[in-house]
């Protein structure tokens, strides 16, 4: 027995987005210290990794983060990328450790692709090639996104069903996997090269009893990033003249909305209503990843904290 096998699983808070997963690990954190017990967060959040995208992201606040450690916020700067074999390999550096230190490592987020690649492992996947990627943006200039989207169903129908048809850096992404290595990206994440790396998880999953509230939930909390800045904070993103739409970080939910309305294109009505529909087909997508895993824990993200988890220690070794 490997010593991976003799620790527990590592507690995993997942949801969709405004589902309160912050809140829940804090909960769960507050339960452990009143026991004596020490916990740390990992964010598993493709967006929490970048620097001065504070508003945008929900990014936990100071008091938030002084209830716990917290890892893996603010360790990029927004000109960067960050992969899911990146976050792999930083998740298991961290979870080894905090468990060294004698603290629970407590995981939470909702970049369902960075779950499934702690779930399967990883193998290893082709590196960027310059010159592919420049001949599938040209494709896509002349074509459209949704015209890659239809190309990578034909030969990776599970990557292509979880995509957005105009989520141009994923596709991209999928479809370079899929012509340098000749295998799709799917089965990158499927047991067999990488499954020995897998991280054995509990998964706690946040899911709402009605989709009716938490889509009103998202337009509240996005009314209320509006109000504390949100358009001034992407005004500074792009007043350093080096980031771009191109940029993973500026794809993200929200940015790339708002990125649109500074340029002109969109009015404030259109701005909000775009920002808000694409958060809402993101938690769609996400609520799919997690529907596909039946493993996991469910609870009911519209009850309070106390009622949906329950009295039982949920973070138990």
């Amino acid at each position: 027995m490997t010593p991976q096998q003799n620790t527990p699983p590592v507690v995993c808070i997942v949801g969709p987005t405004a589902s309160g997963k912050t809140a829940a690990a804090l909960h769960l954190a507050r339960q452990a210290r009143a026991s004596g017990q020490g916990v740390e967060l990992i964010s598993m959040d493709s967006a929490l990794v970048y620097r001065g995208m504070d508003i945008g992201t929900a990014k936990p606040h100071a008091e938030e983060r002084a209830t716990c450690p917290h890892h893996l916020l603010d360790i990029l700067d927004p000109s960067q990328a960050y992969s899911a074999a990146q976050f792999v390999a930083d998740a298991r550096r961290l979870i080894d450790d905090i468990r060294r230190r004698g603290a629970l490592p407590l995981i939470v987020g909702g970049t369902m692709l960075y779950l499934k690649a702690l779930q399967s492992g990883l193998s290893a996947l082709p590196q960027a090639d310059t010159a592919l990627r420049a001949q599938l943006d040209a494709d896509a200039a002349r074509l459209g996104w949704p015209a890659l989207h239809a190309r990578l169903a034909a030969v990776d129908a599970p990557t292509a069903a979880r995509l957005a048809p105009n989520d141009a850096q994923r596709i991209q992404r999928a479809l370079e996997v899929w012509l340098l290595s000749g295998r799709p990206l799917s089965a990158h994440f499927t047991p067999g090269d990488g499954a020995a790396q897998a991280i054995p998880l509990r998964i706690l999953s946040l899911e709402p009893s009605d989709r009716g509230v938490l889509h009103a939930r998202i337009a509240q909390r996005f009314d209320a990033m509006l109000a504390a800045g949100f358009l001034d904070e992407v005004r500074a993103l792009r007043q350093r003249g080096d980031l771009s739409p191109a940029l993973p970080s500026i794809r993200a939910v929200g940015y790339r909305q708002a990125w649109s309305h500074l340029d002109g294109i969109t009015s404030a009505t259109e701005f909000r209503e775009q920002a808000i529909a694409a958060t809402r087909q993101l938690a769609k997508r996400q609520l799919t990843w997690l529907r596909s895993m039946p493993q996991r824990e469910v609870f009911d993200c519209l009850a309070p904290l106390h009622d949906a988890l329950g009295q039982a220690d949920l973070l138990a070794r």
